[in-house]
């Protein structure tokens, strides 16, 4: 079809930015973001992270943007139209956003499941110990939670770039925001007194958020700190997934890019923000400090549920509330990573919209399916090189962000920073007429910084 054969493209910066920043805000955001701040000291971790926001983030974000907007290619072909002899790399970023979907969907669906629990009034038993176990190990539910979050996403990639994509950003994300807000404000309005005569506020655990902690601050302490934020900016702001890369490639020549980056690093840091306000506080109220070592799938199923209840009637609203917010980061993230392989499928194999997201959809139904059995049927344990207990999740997990991800930025920098030349970026960004501010630290930080940074990081995520 001629549709099919011309490219589609964002119809302007605002829909541009809006979907990059629903795919930069996603579960990562919500549930590794404020352990990580209570972890390493809150407002120390706060600096550091939009520190490195303005510098590691914006050289990684912004090459990969101009890397789609300049080749007009998927992350499949973009990078081997760069340079001939490194097709390969394109090759692995693909396999990335393939590897996550599947599990990504499966996650989606636990959200599903734990919204319909709180719309039907049912919270108190979400908050039982033992549900969120007893939910993911039975072999139906599950499996029907992933087809109707899967299905959602690939009703939106069906639907294109403007009608889908764009179209359900502008819809999704001011809702999202507005949730955000709500909730934020909500645990900041919060006290608690539990049996021992304790009384707790959101505002205090407000505190422990934001007040940099300066105890104890040894030099190997504050490199943790530095790598941990590190860790989560580069898998927050959705690089080396590919899909920056695809989204880049529906941008029009007009556009201005730099400041399209810096409106998405001001998102995604906002949104992370505010998931630490919405979480921090109301976990300190109610479950104290030991409440705030909980992340990943624990926090937001395990002990927000438990947190809601100790709120009593009111946790219930808060609970549809919260699951809505979630749902709607978790749609917005994996439309962006399926959009990067049908994309990519589109470029590599000439098929039309329709093939590629029938086919993308195929593929990641049978691996969630996987996914799914993986906590009953198909169930093993597995320990990985940084020594964790694994299963089939954890594993894909794993493969993609601790290894291929890492691998794919830092193949990136060496291309732009030594292959290429960092003025190739710089030029398409500059292509509109705009200066390019902070281009003298862009040139070093993609040539030497980033990828120092990126191997660092690397050997720190497989357990060096």
């Amino acid at each position: 079809m001629e549709t099919e054969k011309k490219r589609n493209s964002f119809t302007g910066s605002i829909g541009f930015v809006l979907a990059a920043a629903g795919s930069a805000v996603g579960l990562g955001n919500i549930w590794r973001f404020p352990y990580l701040a209570a972890k390493d000291g809150g407002g120390m971790f706060l600096i550091v992270y939009i520190i490195l926001a303005l510098t590691f983030g914006f050289t990684l974000l912004i090459t990969e943007v101009a890397i789609g907007r300049k080749t007009k290619q998927s992350p499949l072909t973009a990078y081997g139209k760069l340079h001939s002899k490194w097709k390969g790399l394109g090759v692995i970023a693909c396999l990335v956003p393939v590897i996550i979907l599947p599990y990504y969907c499966a996650i989606g669906g636990w959200v599903i499941k734990y919204l319909l629990v709180y719309l039907t009034g049912n919270g108190a038993q979400a908050a039982e110990d033992g549900y969120f176990t007893g939910f993911i190990t039975s072999q139906a539910e599950p499996i029907v939670m992933l087809l109707v979050f899967l299905f959602a996403v690939a009703f939106v990639v069906f639907r294109g770039v403007n009608k889908g994509i764009e179209s359900s950003s502008k819809v999704l994300m001011p809702i999202l925001l507005v949730l955000v807000v709500i909730i934020a404000v909500f645990s900041l309005t919060i006290s608690h007194t539990d049996e021992a005569g304790v009384t707790r506020t959101g505002l205090q655990g407000l505190g422990i958020y934001v007040i940099p902690s300066l105890q104890d601050m040894t030099l190997p302490r504050f490199l943790t700190i530095l790598l941990d934020a590190m860790g989560q900016l580069f898998f927050s702001l959705s690089v080396a997934m590919g899909i920056m890369i695809a989204y880049g490639s529906y941008v029009h020549d007009d556009a201005d890019i730099k400041k399209s980056i810096n409106q998405i690093e001001f998102f995604d840091t906002a949104v992370a923000f505010l998931a630490g306000v919405m979480v921090i506080p109301a976990v300190f109220t109610f479950a104290g400090t030991e409440g705030m070592q909980a992340s990943g799938p624990g926090l937001m199923f395990v002990t927000m549920p438990k947190v809601f209840l100790s709120m009593g009637w009111i946790g219930n609203v808060v609970g549809v509330l919260f699951f809505a917010m979630v749902l709607f980061a978790a749609l917005t993230s994996a439309v962006s990573v399926m959009e990067a392989v049908v994309s990519s499928f589109m470029d590599e194999f000439h098929l039309s919209r329709t093939k590629a997201a029938a086919v993308e959809t195929a593929i990641a139904l049978a691996a969630g399916l996987i996914v799914c059995l993986g906590y009953n049927a198909l169930y093993f344990e597995l320990k990985l090189p940084n020594g964790a207990t694994a299963q089939v999740l954890d594993v894909m997990d794993y493969a993609s962000n601790n290894i291929l991800m890492p691998l794919v930025a830092i193949g990136t920098c060496i291309l732009i920073g030594w292959i290429v030349k960092p003025k190739t970026v710089i030029d398409e960004v500059e292509k509109t007429g705009t200066r390019m501010g902070r281009k003298k630290l862009y040139t070093v930080m993609i040539k030497f910084i980033a990828p120092v940074m990126l191997v660092i990081l690397f050997l720190k995520s497989i357990g060096f």
